[in-house]
């Protein structure tokens, strides 16, 4: 470029473009630090993009103000402050490549020879551009300020970090999210429009602005998280962060846990009240604290220790006004409150721990956590691992899954000839394990349907053997989850491993207790009816515990009510509840159901069941759960009983 067309290099600036990048820059560093954001390598490496950013925006105002005011030919200040410009520009180039490097976690193979390269092009273009400024060869000024620009080092170096960054974006585009990567793609096109735009037209205002729209779509595609404006909390996500980045840093933390069951379904949403004085528990009880929403009902807060040393008192703030919330609304909810534990916090299974200490809590309960509770996850966590395992490999005969039983007592027939089936598990190291610590975390994370697979193929084995050796079996019944009907493949499954087991269907029944909404209502009907069609029984269970929607009872073909514990001793509480346990036993049995009860524990039990219709009867009493191969002792053979 000759003298005339490098001195409207400088006529055509307006330091407006770098100023409007200064301020944006101002305006992002505010962002985030008004808001969270995740602290990771990636986040570290924007704040040095940003840095560079603002330097070079702030080097290329002086650049030009020191020109404009140089009247004795010395220029050596502008010829500083312009190299320095283009390695701010350059720096910021070289950390888009670190950057994106970063987020599409390429491995060591790779990552290495695309710094290599990246470094070289960037050491060979600062080097470049002080040899060729300081040999006269490249950019210089003449004595009466005529700028001619020479060999133009910073548009190769540009278009060689462009041709880096094309490659990993097109080369490793499925790294990252593909609306992640249209995201980059539009603004560095607006950047090239931008420099293509401003080189037609002589202008030297907007190359520090180009380089800010990536910038912006950085911090918008892959550091923002958002707050919800009402409840003024942070999705999940950013809670695995907030922890490890604390842990690392050994600053300890205090949580507050607190789930309203009640409003934790889909589509629910918490009465706006609620969500006012939630968003007072960060503002206004905690300092610094951050709010996090696991669920629509489950929030956590997390407030540093240090900051908060009269925490204690700020809790006892927090459940006062939970205990009036409740008078006043009459919501359940459980609370989780404590100190973060390292056991915890080193493998950032924080929301895990949360929810497993809610298994055992009782509505309204309040729990301050301890030792005992980091034991009980690791045992929580062993043991789902192991069901994983079992899940994964999909053996119908897995030795960890054990099959018990419960005889049941046929009043008819003075006899054991039926059952139900019961699951325990044997896990090294830890030994065995009842359902109710298993079952729910089979149920939470997608296990049971293979739990009730394998124990209905150990019940099936039992009922060949049983009936092979001579022994009167009416039937044997198994548990299986509402969640299950909704495997498209249930009823097959089901199916298929009795037909495979050379059985009659009527031999097994499936134990199932009632829905409560009515989508399940209707897949739980399709679902009995496909299977009473090949000749399998049904009990619903636990009937009398929780919700009863009659109407619903008798549009579904069971073929046994199952009376929980819980009605067999109202009846014995008083004679009103005698009564209508009596009557609604009467009622089913009049409607030729057969009536179980269970719990049954001693004589008196079992003259009050039999005198309420009655059929069969289950409980202590009789027999306590037993290995599935022990029922013999109970089940008569065939020509006994002639």
């Amino acid at each position: 470029m000759g003298g005339v067309a490098g001195q409207l290099y400088f006529d055509n600036y307006s330091p407006v473009g770098d100023i409007t990048v200064i301020a944006t820059c101002f305006v992002i560093l505010i962002l985030i630090f008004t808001s969270y954001v995740n602290k990771t390598r990636s986040f570290y490496l924007y704040l040095n993009i940003v840095a560079y950013l603002m330097l070079a925006a702030f080097s290329d105002v002086i650049y030009h103000h020191i020109y404009s005011g140089i009247t004795d030919g010395k220029y050596t200040a502008v010829y500083v402050i312009r190299c320095l410009y283009h390695g701010f520009l350059f720096s910021n180039l070289l950390l888009y490549v670190v950057y994106i490097v970063e987020l599409q976690h390429l491995e060591r193979e790779k990552k290495i020879p695309t710094m290599i390269i990246s470094s070289g092009i960037y050491i060979s273009i600062i080097l470049t551009d002080i040899i060729t400024t300081v040999s006269g060869t490249g950019f210089r000024l003449n004595k009466d300020g005529t700028a001619i620009t020479g060999y133009n080092i910073f548009l190769y170096g540009y278009l060689a970090f462009v041709a880096v960054i094309i490659f990993l974006m097109v080369a490793y585009r499925d790294r990252v999210y593909k609306y992640v990567m249209y995201g980059f793609y539009g603004t560095m096109i607006v950047a090239f429009l931008i420099l293509f735009l401003q080189g037609k037209h002589g202008q030297s205002s907007f190359t520090v602005v180009s380089f800010m729209f990536p910038t912006i779509g950085m911090l918008y595609l892959v550091h923002s998280t958002p707050y919800d404006i009402e409840l003024g909390a942070i999705n999940v996500a950013a809670l695995k962060d907030m922890v490890e980045y604390n842990y690392r840093r050994k600053v300890e933390l205090l949580f507050f846990s607190l789930y309203i069951p009640e409003y934790d379904s889909e589509g629910a949403v918490l009465p706006k009240t609620l969500q006012d004085s939630i968003r007072k528990f960060s503002t206004e009880y905690f300092h610094n604290a951050v709010l996090f929403q696991v669920s629509n009902a489950h929030i956590i807060l997390i407030a540093k220790k240090k900051t908060n040393p009269d925490y204690e008192n700020k809790i006892n703030r927090i459940l006062n006004y939970l205990s009036g919330e409740y008078d006043k609304y009459g919501f359940d909810y459980k609370v989780v409150m404590g100190e973060c534990f390292d056991e915890i916090s080193k493998n950032n299974e924080f929301v895990s721990f949360i929810k497993s200490i809610h298994r055992n809590m009782e509505a309204n309960e309040i729990h301050m956590v301890g030792y005992e509770d980091v034991e009980q996850f690791e045992r929580y966590e062993k043991i789902l691992s192991e069901i994983a395992d079992i899940y994964k490999g999909k053996n119908l005969r897995d030795p960890r899954v054990l099959a018990y039983c419960q005889p049941v007592y046929n009043i008819k027939t003075g006899k054991y000839d039926t059952a139900e089936a019961l699951m325990r598990l044997k896990i090294p190291g830890i030994g065995l394990i009842f359902p109710d610590q298993f079952i729910p975390l089979a149920e939470e994370n997608g296990y049971i349907h293979v739990l009730t697979e394998i124990i209905l193929q150990k019940t099936c084995d039992e009922i060949r053997y049983l009936l092979k050796e001579g022994y009167e079996v009416n039937r044997i019944s198994v548990n299986v989850a509402v969640s299950e009907l909704k495997e498209e493949s249930f009823t097959q499954d089901i199916h298929k491993i009795i037909c495979e087991s050379g059985i009659p269907e009527e031999k097994v029944a499936i134990e199932i207790t009632e829905s409560q909404t009515e989508s399940d209502f209707i897949i739980m009907k399709n679902k009995i009816e496909e299977l009473k069609e090949k000749g399998i029984k049904f009990y619903l269970d636990d009937f009398g515990t929780g919700y009863s929607n009659m109407e619903r009872i008798m549009e579904l073909p069971f073929d046994i009510i199952k009376f929980d514990r819980s009605l067999v001793l109202a009846s014995g509480s008083d004679l009103r509840s005698e009564k209508m346990v009596e009557s609604m036993a009467s009622m089913f049995s009049g409607l030729d159901y057969s009536v179980l009860y269970e719990g049954v524990e001693n004589e008196e039990d079992e003259k009050k069941c039999i005198d309420m219709s009655a059929s069969y009867l289950q409980g202590y009493k009789y027999s306590k759960p037993i290995p599935i191969m022990e029922l013999k002792r109970f089940f008569s053979k065939v020509e006994e009983s002639v």
